[in-house]
């Protein structure tokens, strides 16, 4: 350990344009796809406006991620969100987006997509019965603690899942679209006569969106380790026009697919729409389904693993999180405190929770967090305009993006205003703790010792040292 002390690790750029093509891919396609198609068509009640939602959800969602790519080359370090609000806001905003990305955004959203790993993963046990819930929670704590050992122990043993299971994801949805192909002119669907009938109220509009957008999210992870991409100025927009029109397109043929073989009533009844179509459509072979799904699921809590870290840990090198957060092991460097913190937040999610009350706990915060940091660009644009990027969208993207973003989280809060005053109760609930924690510099002396024992023990138990401030330019 002495000869470990006052060393960093200068962390290498290991991640390639494709890896970065997995990442965004892997990450979106994961649950929401197998999960959302009854949700959109719930709201809706449209076959053709379910279609405009998904291609509208795409459209945004693409939107959103060049909005970040600027964000991403303006603001050199790895953090995502975090980064962006520290330095468009200060400190204070900063650590707030933080703290719900540390206790809600992203424990929650690996405890998610990790449930529905294990309701797929389990259903093939249970073809005519529900699963019980202990055995799903069982599964999906498995899920979590092998992918985090897997992060600890290799940046580029996690990188070859997310490229496996992202193939093995595409694969399955290829199988549902190549099957609709087929019943389009082998069978008479009939829920295209009236396409455009449904329930067009704002309120139901705005929930078919958000149904769809949970569905594409995972957007913008790629900006968590934009740090260790390689040449981030070409490669970052570059997976981004790669990865968003190919995620769309199969999105949209998936739900043409599930459309063309189930009825209406069976979409809106069904709360795993693949295995309804699947039974229907692949016969003998309709377990593989429940099989394709675990494989994506499994994939995408590997993505929100990889990039959760990456965000505590810079969240401690500016100081807004123990320091312990930023020690990566000296050889392998893998942030391992961050990820099994991040492991353990989420094991308090699967324990007390369901995926279908969890979105609806996490997905307000989301949305005005990443609409504050559009606004935090074009704040930018004016109180920095002297910032060299390397990326800049038109102005009308990152306006458009936020006015619809605004209107999409607002509109049900106007009928339902509970979950938006839960959220910014959390949100505020973080003030008090920044200006003890983190703006209070001349702590006591005991709370210093304590401090740096800790910081200690975490750097012998993971044999980890402090990265190299170097990490933080592109």
């Amino acid at each position: 350990m002495t000869e470990m002390e006052g060393e960093k690790v200068v962390l290498e750029r290991k991640i390639t344009l494709m890896n970065g093509v997995g990442i965004i891919v892997g990450s979106i396609i994961g649950s929401g796809i197998f999960l959302s198609p009854s949700g959109v068509y719930k709201y809706s009640d449209s076959v053709g406006f379910s279609l405009v939602v998904w291609c509208f959800s795409g459209f945004l969602s693409t939107l959103g991620a060049l909005c970040y790519a600027e964000l991403g080359t303006l603001i050199s370090k790895s953090g995502g969100d975090y980064a962006y609000l520290l330095v468009a806001f200060g400190p204070l905003v900063g650590f707030l987006r933080l703290w719900i990305a540390l206790f809600i955004i992203r424990p929650t959203t690996q405890a998610i997509v990790a449930l529905t790993f294990a309701e797929y993963a389990a259903k093939p046990f249970f073809p005519n019965c529900d699963i019980p819930q202990d055995i799903v929670k069982i599964l999906a704590a498995i899920c979590l603690c092998l992918l985090t050992a897997i992060n600890c122990i290799s940046t580029r043993l996690s990188m070859k899942v997310q490229d496996i299971f992202t193939a093995g994801k595409l694969i399955a949805l290829v199988s549902i679209i190549f099957m609709g192909v087929i019943s389009f002119f082998t069978s008479d669907s009939h829920n295209f006569s009236n396409a455009w009938e449904g329930n067009y109220e704002p309120m139901n509009i705005c929930y078919a969106f958000m149904q769809g957008l949970f569905a594409f999210g995972g957007w913008n992870y790629l900006n968590f380790v934009v740090g260790e991409l390689q040449d981030p100025y070409k490669n970052l927009p570059r997976a981004i026009y790669i990865g968003m029109p190919i995620v769309t397109v199969i999105y949209v043929l998936t739900n043409l697919a599930y459309f063309v073989v189930l009825p209406g009533d069976e979409m809106k009844a069904s709360l795993a729409v693949a295995v309804t179509y699947g039974n229907k459509v692949f016969g003998s072979f309709s377990w593989l389904i429940p099989i394709f799904v675990a494989l994506s699921t499994f994939g995408g809590v590997n993505g929100v693993i990889f990039t959760s870290a990456r965000l505590f840990a810079t969240g401690a090198y500016e100081g807004h999180l123990p320091s312990f957060f930023a020690l990566f092991h000296v050889e392998k460097q893998t942030p391992i405190p961050s990820l099994i913190f991040s492991c353990a937040m989420s094991l308090i999610m699967v324990l007390f929770g369901n995926a279908f009350e969890l979105v609806n706990y996490f997905s307000q915060a989301l949305w005005l967090s990443i609409a504050a940091c559009v606004f935090g660009l074009l704040w930018m644009r004016k109180t920095k305009p002297d910032l060299p990027r390397p990326i800049k969208v038109n102005l009308i993207i990152p306006i458009l993006f936020l006015v619809i973003c605004l209107a999409l989280v607002l509109t049900p809060s106007y009928y339902e205003p509970r979950n938006l005053g839960i959220n910014i109760a959390i949100t505020l609930s973080g003030v008090p703790f920044y200006f003890l924690c983190v703006k209070w510099k001349n702590k006591p002396r005991q709370y210093q010792v304590a401090s740096k024992g800790v910081e200690k023990f975490c750097q012998i138990l993971f044999q980890s040292v402090f990265m190299d401030e170097d990490v933080k330019e592109l």
